[in-house]
Formats: C-alpha cells, sequence, structure tokens
C-alpha cells in the first residue's frame, strides 16, 4: 500500500539526518569546468556519493531502517542487486546485528565481495532483482527477520533524502539535480527533501524506464529491466511509496543508452580519476550524452551515486610488483 505523499518531509529527512549522522559520511561535491567534457562555458557540481560507506548512497537508507525499526533477534534481511545488500551489511555489522543477504547473479563481483566482507551471510537466487526479492519474503516469513525494502520504504526513502539536504547546504545555488534511478528512494528522498524548489530530473537506462513507464501510466507498472546497469537501476517496476512523491515533487526523466553510460564510466575515471559503477555514472552520462539539454544559465548538478565496480583493478598491479 502506498504512504501518504507528506509521510516523507523535509522535517522527517532532518530528524532522520540528526539520527544516522554518526554513521555516515558528509560527502564531498566538486565543481567542473564543463569544457573538460566538451560542455563549455557550464560549470558541473558533482555530488560523490560513491564516497559513502559501503561504496554507495545506500547505506543512509539502511542505517535510517536500523536505527528506526525494531530489529529481532532474527536479524535482518534483505534483497539487492548489490548496493542495497552491502549497505544492510555494513549497517548490521556496525550495529552488532545479523543480516542475510539475497541478490541475483547479475551482481557485480566486487558488491558480492563487498557484502562478504561485512560478514553477511549471502544467498544468490535467481537472474533478477525481482527473484532475490521473493527468496528474501520467504527467508522472512520462516525466520522473523526484519526485511529492509531496497525502495519502498518510508525509513529508506528519508534516509537517502539526506542527501538533498548536504547538497542544499554544500551548492545552494543550483537550478537542478540529475539523479539516476532504479526503482526510485534515492530520487523520491532527495525531491521530497526540496519539495519543488529546484528541478529534480530522473534519468534512467532505455533498458529499465521503471519511472518513466509510471509516470506514463499514472501508476506504477512493470516495465523492461535490464541493461548494463541491470544490477543497480533494474527492478522492474518502482515502488508504491516513492511513485506519489516523485510524481508530486519529481515529473521529469530522461531515458540514456548503455553506451551514454559506459562513456560517462570512461570519461570520469579519464578526466577526474572517479571510479563509477554504471548506475552510479548514469545520471552523469544525461547532460555528457545530451539527453538532458540545460538552459544556458542553467546550474546544474549530478549525484555520482555508486562506485562499487572492478572496472580499475589494481590487483593486477599488486601482482605485477
Amino acid at each position: 500500500m502506498a504512504a501518504p505523499v507528506d509521510a516523507v518531509t523535509s522535517e522527517t529527512i532532518l530528524q532522520c539526518e540528526r539520527l544516522i549522522r554518526p554513521f555516515i559520511r558528509r560527502t564531498p561535491v566538486v565543481e567542473v569546468d564543463g569544457a573538460e567534457f566538451g560542455l563549455p562555458g557550464r560549470t558541473l557540481t558533482l555530488k560523490l556519493e560513491l564516497l559513502q560507506h559501503s561504496g554507495s548512497f545506500k547505506a543512509r537508507g539502511a542505517f535510517a531502517n536500523l536505527l528506526t525499526r525494531n530489529v529481532p533477534q532474527a536479524g535482518v534481511v534483505a534483497a539487492s542487486g548489490g548496493n542495497h545488500g552491502a549497505a544492510v551489511a555494513y549497517a548490521a555489522m556496525k550495529l552488532g546485528k545479523p543480516a542475510k543477504i539475497f541478490v541475483p547473479s547479475i551482481a557485480s563481483p566486487a558488491k558480492l565481495q563487498r557484502i562478504r566482507d561485512y560478514g553477511a551471510d549471502l544467498a544468490i537466487k535467481g537472474d533478477r532483482y525481482a527473484d532475490a526479492l521473493a527468496a528474501s519474503e520467504i527467508w522472512a516469513q520462516q525466520t522473523g527477520a526484519l526485511p529492509v525494502p531496497a525502495f519502498d520504504q518510508k525509513e529508506t526513502i528519508m534516509g537517502q533524502g539526506t542527501i538533498g539536504l548536504e547538497l542544499s547546504e554544500q551548492a545552494p545555488d543550483i537550478d537542478t539535480l540529475l539523479v539516476s534511478v532504479g526503482g526510485g528512494g534515492l530520487i523520491a528522498g532527495i525531491a521530497a527533501w526540496y519539495a519543488g524548489r529546484i528541478n529534480v530530473v530522473g534519468v534512467e537506462p532505455l533498458a529499465s524506464p521503471t519511472l518513466t513507464r509510471a509516470l506514463e501510466a499514472g501508476h506504477p507498472i512493470d516495465a523492461e529491466a535490464g541493461g548494463l546497469a541491470a544490477d543497480s537501476l533494474a527492478p522492474r517496476r518502482v515502488g508504491e511509496q516513492v511513485f506519489p512523491i516523485v510524481q508530486k515533487y519529481a515529473r521529469q526523466t530522461v531515458l540514456v543508452s548503455d553506451a551514454a553510460i559506459a562513456d560517462a564510466q570512461a570519461t570520469l575515471w579519464r578526466a577526474l580519476r572517479i571510479v563509477a559503477e554504471p548506475g552510479g555514472a548514469a545520471a552523469f552520462s544525461a547532460i555528457l550524452s545530451g539527453a538532458y539539454k540545460p538552459a544556458a544559465d542553467e546550474r546544474v548538478a549530478v549525484v555520482i551515486s555508486g562506485g562499487n565496480t572492478a572496472a580499475v583493478n589494481f590487483d593486477l598491479a599488486i601482482g605485477s610488483r
């Protein structure tokens, strides 16, 4: 059932931020000259959420859940393409709670290793997020473990919304923020924080247009779920609690190709030595590829949301010594 659209507000996000602050990083922003990317005459602001604990923004929502909800002796359970699982595993480790994480076979090795490193019990089930979710729901019923949803949960949305709070302090003059979309928890939280004060634009892969299809239909519906960023941006449908928030505060989406996402990854590494995973680079690919065309004087910021990838393999360098 969808939560009321006002269940997540700037005030609830502020309260959440105070609670999770001891456990999360205030990630930095960097201003870059657009000429470095073939966008002369423009300054871009990048919010580097790939530097968050566990390698993505997901740690915020994970701690929001574990610190505000009653965790039983059986611990917590989560389904994830990888990043949410790593975040829940990290939060559970820090708070001394057991964690069981279900992931699909498409999860990247880097994300699987993160989950293992944090001490969670890892299970690989099915080929897509929906398969892992079904397995996690059975586990919760059998054990009594607390499910920690990846995006469609009020606490998750509030936790992700703390990015908006930080960014509004770090870059108060932006007009537009580009945000990658999978299930929609990130864009819903950020949009709820800004509440229409800036233009929040969702960026989705052409292969996984979950929010775009929902906005067209007027409600969440199943969409294609594939592509280069499928381990983080392909949940099949946007969340029921997510949708009314996004529909109210962030109605615009743009679609980007796998080639554009891969080019954005390569450009971030070449120009800034930022190692972003495909889902983490998707929002940047929108402006780099021209899928999003800002006005001449529009001040644009981009969330670089995750960096859990083995695209740069330092193990090879160590082995060659």
